[in-house]
């Protein structure tokens, strides 16, 4: 039994996989935001209900919004910012009486769609989040890319490529930067490029719905036309530097159908190829897929 727990910055999730990764239990409890030490008992909790619904686990890992820092061994980049700065590894494996792995909950995503979900056999795989943050993942031949700074896959971080003069800058990041791709292809920044144009607000989840309704609403067609655009020059840079078989979406934009075609159609101008045979695909797992991939964390035999 593997255990897997999603550490998100409003829940804890977490789920129990058997060996041939079929799911044997699952819990969701609110995340103590704020709290660090609650948030560490709160895990410990969870896993300790976890066993008591499906018997004693083999092993536990844990996705967070962020990663830990190879330097310090503490958790740096996270959205929940509780956290940061924190030995969060180390405090889990102590409230627990066990070994933990943690990753970034991108890697989760693209480590659950490679092992058994839309990517499955390939062997290089990019799973990207495009939610309230963008993030990436990278998985070869079934193991997580992490990188000597525990940064790779972190695209959302980069310029956006091949900018238009109304591009430049870009919107300031939290990150310091201007012009982050997280800043055109987040849902907040979906919605920030139709403010500008319409003069109106409205959610993400809205623009997508009147862009690809029966009887499309017209700006909101045009929002996400510039949406696909910027969205096929961000993995066009991706697939010239990584030339991934497959590429994965996940978060809330991953359910806009279009994208699976206007893309991939998009980006051929911008990959440095006669054509590029990459495969854009919709996540198999859904909201599961960080969970999920929280506990494929540790291999078989590990």
């Amino acid at each position: 039994m593997r255990i897997g727990i999603d550490l998100g910055g409003t829940k804890i999730e977490g789920i129990v996989l058997d060996a041939s990764g079929a799911e044997r239990a699952r819990l969701r409890v609110p995340t103590p935001a704020g709290n660090y030490g609650a948030t560490v008992a709160a895990v410990a909790k969870m896993v300790e209900a976890l066993e008591a619904r499906s018997g004693p686990a083999a092993s536990v890992g844990i996705g967070i919004p962020g990663t830990v820092s190879p330097a310090s061994g503490l958790v740096k980049n996270a959205n929940s910012t509780w956290i940061i700065g924190r030995p969060l590894q180390t405090d889990l494996a102590t409230a627990l009486g066990r070994p933990v792995r943690l990753a970034n909950d991108a890697n989760c995503f693209a480590v659950s769609e490679a092992a058994d979900g839309a990517a499955a056999g390939a062997d290089v795989v990019f799973g990207v989040i495009l939610g309230t943050g963008v993030g990436g993942g990278i998985v070869v031949r079934g193991h997580v890319l992490t990188g000597v700074n525990a940064i790779a896959g972190e695209w959302g971080h980069n310029s956006l490529p091949w900018p238009t003069e109304d591009e430049r800058p870009g919107p300031a990041c939290y990150c310091g930067q201007r012009g982050c791709i997280e800043t055109f292809l987040s849902g907040p920044g979906l919605e920030r490029d139709y403010e500008a144009a319409t003069g109106r607000q409205a959610t993400a989840e809205t623009i997508a719905a009147d862009a690809c309704a029966a009887d499309p609403d017209p700006e909101s067609a045009a929002a996400m036309a510039r949406y696909a655009q910027r969205l096929a020059r961000g993995l066009a840079g991706v697939i010239n530097v990584l030339d991934p078989d497959v590429i994965v979406l996940g978060g809330g934009l991953s359910n806009v159908e279009v994208l699976y075609e206007a893309v991939p159609d998009l980006w051929q101008g911008w990959v440095f190829s006669d054509r590029a045979d990459t495969r854009l695909v919709r996540n198999r797992y859904g909201d599961s897929s960080g969970v999920r991939g929280a506990a494929w964390l540790w291999p078989a035999g590990s």
